[in-house]
């Protein structure tokens, strides 16, 4: 899997905004969110130096268990790019929300050919899979996420007020140190007016690329946008198209036959 695309898939923005009009539908969202992360579905737009070069979906949806969330993002390059990205990249994290934070259960990332497996043991401390074709056998530490389940803790940690300043993340077949900085709040413009955003940073230890997201909190904190840099200089940015938030249906209740 290529660095620069699984790079891409860490940056995330928006433009505009689509929020439930049903007000059963919307009191529904409000009471997920109170739980923890409210389901929603992005549509993203990326840009490099001002042309539109691909678009991005991510989701998060409710599992079958209590807490259980499947988070999932792809990727499709458009124009040039889809010279070097040709094939579209997938990556899904099932993941469990436990109190006020997010621990990954299984990684899962394909681009091409190229892919990778993660399995999450907490109880023996320790993340096994297949990164391509080399195994993967990590010791676990509290609190460490894969590439996609960090995004979904960020979130957490905005919403209650306890972003840590460093994480353990696993990429690949490495685990990493990335250090985040809540710099503080800004009010953006989109093309849905202004909105007042969180922002962090994140940086992978002793590297000079920075990557910037701005978090909207009357949104449930879905990124609204993003900025990936190098030398004080963007590299990548990414323009979100629209967000709704899901609500689980609830199963009806079989009705008992008259023989019963």
């Amino acid at each position: 899997m290529n660095a620069p695309t699984a790079a891409l898939l860490l940056t995330i923005a928006a433009s505009a905004v689509t929020a439930p009009t049903n007000s059963v539908a919307a009191g529904a969202a409000r009471a997920a969110d109170d739980a923890g992360i409210a389901p929603f579905i992005a549509h993203y737009q990326a840009e490099w130096k001002g042309i539109s070069v691909g678009t991005s979906d991510i989701q998060l949806t409710q599992g079958v268990g209590p807490g259980q969330y499947l988070y999932t993002w792809t990727i499709t390059a458009r124009g040039i790019f889809r010279v070097a990205y040709h094939d579209g990249l997938v990556q899904k994290s099932w993941l469990t929300m436990t109190g006020d934070h997010v621990r990954p259960d299984k990684y899962h990332g394909k681009e091409g050919s190229s892919s990778v497996e993660l399995n999450f043991d907490w109880q023996d401390m320790r993340a096994t899979g297949l990164s391509e074709t080399k195994p993967v056998d990590l010791k676990l530490k509290e609190g460490t996420q894969d590439v996609m389940s960090i995004q979904v803790e960020v979130m957490l940690d905005l919403k209650h007020g306890n972003l840590p300043k460093t994480f353990q993340i696993i990429d690949k077949d490495q685990l990493k140190e990335f250090i985040y900085t809540q710099e503080g709040s800004a009010k953006i413009r989109t093309a849905i007016g202004e909105i007042d955003t969180v922002i962090v940073t994140s940086q992978r230890t002793g590297n000079n690329r920075i990557l910037r997201m701005w978090f909207a909190p009357s949104l449930g904190f879905v990124p609204v946008q993003a900025e990936r840099s190098r030398d004080g200089k963007v590299e990548i940015s990414m323009r979100i198209k629209s967000v709704d938030h899901l609500v689980a249906i609830e199963p009806r209740p079989q009705l008992k036959s008259s023989a019963e």
